[in-house]
């Protein structure tokens, strides 16, 4: 089983939508996502609640949680969403950073890119991992 961890600064947008992408749509029997952040919030962002109940996924039961390098040698891979130098570093494993607006304070319309352009991405790493789950047979 590999373990993904998205992390960003609160945990609170861009790393909850990620996560909840590639739960959603990787094979559970390779692959699982968690995610930190390197300074949580409280809560999720109502409107990222929002914007992913749109697409079927729900959030609003996630809890921020600090990213610790405990928390991250669980993971093979660390994908990183703006908490720059904050995010530690953890020896043997795979890192990315996803160059990604905080969707904080923003409108549901921007966040809804935001989401959009979070789930090209998942949909891109869970292929070049070969993680996809498997198409039901037609």
């Amino acid at each position: 089983m590999i373990t993904i961890l998205f992390a960003c600064t609160r945990n609170a947008g861009r790393s909850q939508m990620a996560a909840g992408w590639f739960n959603a749509l990787a094979d559970p029997s390779k692959a699982r996502a968690i995610s930190a952040g390197t300074q949580p919030a409280d809560r999720v962002h109502p409107v990222v609640v929002d914007a992913m109940r749109e697409v079927g996924i729900d959030v609003s039961t996630a809890r921020p949680r600090r990213l610790t390098p405990s928390v991250a040698a669980g993971a093979q891979w660390l994908i990183t969403m703006g908490c720059g130098d904050a995010c530690p570093i953890v020896p043997g494993i795979r890192r990315d950073d996803w160059d990604l607006d905080d969707p904080a304070d923003l409108p549901l319309p921007r966040v809804r890119e935001i989401r959009d352009r979070i789930k090209r991405l998942v949909e891109m790493l869970i292929d070049r991992e070969a993680l996809a789950a498997a198409s039901p047979s037609a």
